[in-house]
């Protein structure tokens, strides 16, 4: 796993350079459908009636993002942040929102470590955790740049939902189960989303009513209703009076930045997905640029597991290693994306053997696994209008209802991003992963993220697809991404059995009964660690629109509750 760079970018947009597919579909077919498919139904049924209503893709992003924060949050909400990856129909071009969360500008490199040196657990719980949101922006930003219809129609169900309530989910007490103690510990917090101080019962209804008046400040402010003004005002004095750094400058300053995504070619299939901060698109490309180099139908099904696993430890060691917002550090993005590295990161492949992640590694508590065991704290979803516009989305506040914080009068929970920073260089965070001074935290950068929505196209079907998962949404968008490279249809897709390798902890993570006892075998006598979760993880949304036969298709995966709806 050589690493030897000579030429650095600042910028991502450079890496476009590498492979001019930004211009996917060169077809002048138009889908005979719309679609979405989400992480909720009542997100999925209100980017439907947007789409009927006469909007865009776009404005049924801003519908089923704001529903989302409203019925998942535990899992986004207009507390957190993430990526949202635009295809536009009219000049056939793709751009990446950014609103990834940003530390605030009292944020330091040391703010969560003790006196000894050692990381505290306020990255996790309380204010501190939070970095400045990034979802109120971007949906101000597509209605203003992309959408057709006003907010008032596209945050209506949002609205509706806070202020009347719905009924919870098994899957929202579950994870209130897991975050009981941090919801707790927030006044406001334990208000909203528990009742008289414990986990709802079932046929709880959840109302929200500050939360639907911070999203009516923004239906008639756009982004001012949240970012200055009398909310903005609540949100800082809410998390400076609970310890936090929160000032009115940070939430001022605040910008949804534009970026080209990444784009490449695995052999002729074209791929796009997410530019940094989010370390999901290289990882994904460095992954497919060794398997470039091997034919895995000729391969038994431990032989292709072996190689593949062996393909993810490389590219995840090169996140650790290189990546952060590229805003604020140089980032080798050309080389890591060449053909010439991808051959010297494959270079000591062994057919017969797996790569010891420590011959790599001078920091041996690294080896420490992450605390976190299910996708379950981000979201994601696919959409397609019948003028050919897409979108993938990915969104979260990381772990299960973020920090578990509220600041008074907003109804807003509050992420826990600033983890996603390498606290300290060599300690892993929630999700074991590793990183180093690239994923530093300095004042007003954007922490690295796993968030992957991607698009891809073989020159027949287009793919619209992402899923939550922490550090293990980039293999889960591999594996899946292969699976249509073969021609899977979109169920196959989204149920496929997953595993993991992430470089630190050493070991093939995989899902419950996901592997028979001959595949283990097989695997172990190759060298490898093998960790049986204990559940599955994940929750992809997917479209596929085939223009060879003029058809969209959708699933969702049946690991959650999510939806899928294809209409006309």
């Amino acid at each position: 796993m050589r690493c030897l760079f000579i030429v650095v970018v600042t910028h991502l947009l450079v890496a476009c350079d590498i492979d001019d597919t930004n211009t996917l579909n060169k077809s002048t077919l138009i889908p005979p459908d719309y679609a979405v498919a989400s992480a909720h139904p009542l997100a999925t049924q209100a980017g439907i009636d947007i789409l009927k209503q006469g909007g865009n893709a776009f404005d049924a992003a801003i519908a089923v993002a704001s529903t989302l924060a409203v019925v998942e949050p535990y899992a986004s909400g207009l507390g957190g942040g993430g990526f949202f990856l635009l295809h536009l129909a009219n000049n056939n071009s793709n751009i990446m929102l950014d609103a990834r969360e940003t530390a605030p500008l009292a944020a330091t490199r040391d703010m969560f470590l003790d006196a000894n040196g050692n990381p505290t657990d306020q990255s996790i719980k309380g204010p501190l955790a939070a970095g400045i949101p990034g979802v109120p922006a971007a949906i101000a930003h597509l209605s203003e740049n992309y959408g057709r219809l006003p907010l008032s129609a596209t945050l209506d169900s949002a609205i509706q939902l806070a202020r009347n309530g719905f009924q919870i989910s098994e899957r929202y007490q579950k994870l209130a189960k897991i975050a009981v103690e941090k919801l707790q510990a927030s006044k406001h917090a334990a208000k909203i989303f528990l009742d008289k101080g414990n986990v709802p019962a079932a046929g709880f209804v959840l109302k929200q009513p500050e939360l639907a008046d911070v999203l009516t400040h923004i239906r008639d402010q756009g982004m001012d209703g949240f970012y200055r003004g009398g909310i903005a005002d609540r949100l800082v004095n809410g998390v400076q009076q609970a310890g936090g750094n929160w000032q009115l400058r940070d939430l001022h300053q605040y910008e949804v930045k534009e970026r080209h995504p990444i784009t490449g070619k695995f052999k002729d299939v074209s791929i796009v997905s997410a530019a940094l901060p989010s370390s999901g698109g290289i990882v994904l490309m460095q992954m497919l640029n060794m398997l470039s180099m091997f034919d895995l139908n000729n391969k038994n099904e431990a032989e292709r597991i072996h190689l593949i696993v062996e393909i993810m430890r490389r590219a995840y060691f090169d996140r650790a290693q290189f990546l952060g917002d590229a805003d604020y550090v140089e980032v080798p993005v050309i080389q890591l994306l060449s053909k010439r590295h991808a051959e010297e990161m494959i270079a000591d492949f062994s057919p017969q053997h797996a790569t010891a992640s420590q011959n790599y590694l001078t920091n041996s508590s690294a080896q420490r696994t992450g605390v976190v065991q299910e996708g379950a704290n981000t979201t994601h979803f696919s959409i397609i209008d019948q003028a050919g516009n897409y979108v993938a989305a990915t969104l979260s506040i990381n772990y299960p209802f973020g920090s578990g914080f509220v600041p008074s009068g907003t109804g807003v929970l509050l992420n826990n991003e600033m983890d996603d920073f390498s606290i300290k260089p060599g300690h892993p965070n929630l999700w074991g992963l590793i990183g180093s001074e690239a994923n530093s935290i300095q004042p007003g950068k954007r922490m690295l993220s796993s968030m992957s929505p991607t698009f891809i196209n073989d020159g027949k079907r287009i793919a619209i697809l992402g899923t939550p998962g922490g550090s293990r949404i980039i293999t889960m968008v591999l594996l899946s991404a292969l699976e249509f490279i073969n021609g899977a249809d979109v169920e196959s897709m989204v149920e496929l059995a997953r595993y993991h390798h992430q470089f630190v902890p050493d070991q093939i993570q995989y899902e419950l009964d996901g592997m028979d006892s001959d595949l283990q075998k097989s695997l172990k006598d190759l060298g490898h660690i093998l960790k049986e979760l204990d559940r599955q993880y994940g929750n992809m949304q997917v479209i596929v629109w085939d223009q060879e036969n003029n058809r969209v298709s959708a699933a969702s995966d049946p690991r959650g509750i999510g939806s899928s709806q294809v209409d006309n």
